[in-house]
């Protein structure tokens, strides 16, 4: 099979297209026929050895989409099965999604009813799937004010994308660190866009909904923009800061809630009901950019450019990029 190795840890030119042998399928594993993946910034991060417990060679890739070609569960995987798998160590501690072929724990392998385009599909997990969990435990409803701190991330656009299907009425502001993507988020549909400088946004305004895509580096200040019976949910980590030593009766409002999403809690459950969502409302979940396995070097080159947002696929045929 084809797949996209690193054997050392650098630069996009670390990631080689080659000829591996296909995994074998072992005792409660499943063979998957990868149709398409998305690129993380987790995987530009290994890419770049920032990962300790990740091996080198190794084929990355925390996310896949596809169907099932052997498997050791075929009453719940049968052969043909469309199927999502994400998380769950592939890519770090066993070989991910970078690939034609991808062997995966049975408990790993979630099927999916769905017609989508297998370029569609692959903008679902991970990225989606967060998004969408981060809206429910949000619990956003028509006529919310919503802030999306760090709205230029693939998260940030998702939510946007799945909030406006549901609550097409619903305010929601953006934020960026960088001015000069004020008008792209502006045409990605966000209503409003407020920069933020050094953690701190630029305006006064309060809200009744935020999802926190920065993190600990930004949360103290986004609950100055919160009131009582406002809901703050913490997914994201691209501020670059792991925790917070936070104190909740000086940094948070009274009144107000602080939740969170972890992309880790994963249930065939809560996919299916992403894409149900994404058909019954007619969900534009189009990727920004779409690549092809043996560009996935230019995939990552895209992701860490000034130019990047939103969601960026690899399709392993060529033909499904249309």
């Amino acid at each position: 099979m084809k797949a996209i190795v690193i054997e050392e840890p650098g630069g996009p030119e670390k990631l080689l297209y080659r000829e591996v042998p296909t995994p074998q399928v072992k005792p409660g594993w499943t063979l998957v026929h990868v149709r398409g993946f998305g690129i993380n910034h987790s995987e530009v991060f290994t890419r770049q050895g920032l990962s300790p417990s990740v091996q080198f060679p190794r084929i990355l890739g925390i996310e896949c989409v596809g169907e099932v070609a052997q498997t050791t569960d075929p009453e719940r995987l049968p052969v043909g099965q469309k199927c999502v798998s994400l998380m769950g160590e592939m890519g770090r501690a066993f070989d991910g999604g970078y690939a034609e072929y991808c062997l995966l724990p049975n408990s790993q392998v979630y099927p999916v009813e769905t017609d989508l385009p297998w370029k569609l599909l692959a903008a679902l997990p991970e990225t989606y799937y967060t998004a969408f969990g981060s809206m429910v435990v949000l619990y956003v409803q028509e006529g919310d004010s919503i802030l999306v701190r760090g709205a230029t991330s693939g998260v940030g656009v998702a939510f946007l994308r799945l909030v406006r299907g549901r609550f097409p009425q619903a305010h929601v502001t953006g934020t960026t660190r960088n001015p000069d993507k004020v008008q792209m988020l502006l045409d990605a549909g966000f209503d409003e866009v407020v920069v933020d400088h050094h953690n701190v946004l630029q305006t006064d305004a309060e809200y009744d909904r935020v999802l926190e895509l920065v993190g600990p580096a930004s949360l103290r200040d986004t609950f100055k923009h919160v009131h009582e019976d406002s809901v703050v949910c913490v997914t994201g980590l691209l501020g670059g800061e792991w925790s917070l030593d936070f104190d909740p009766l000086e940094d948070q409002p009274t009144g107000s809630y602080l939740t969170s999403f972890h992309s880790a809690t994963i249930t065939e459950e809560r996919l299916n009901a992403l894409v149900s969502f994404v058909e019954a409302n007619d969900v534009d979940v189009t990727p920004e950019r779409v690549f092809t396995l043996e560009q996935v070097p230019d995939a990552h080159r895209y992701l860490e450019s000034a130019h990047s947002y939103g969601k960026v696929v690899v399709v392993t045929d060529p033909a499904d990029m249309e």
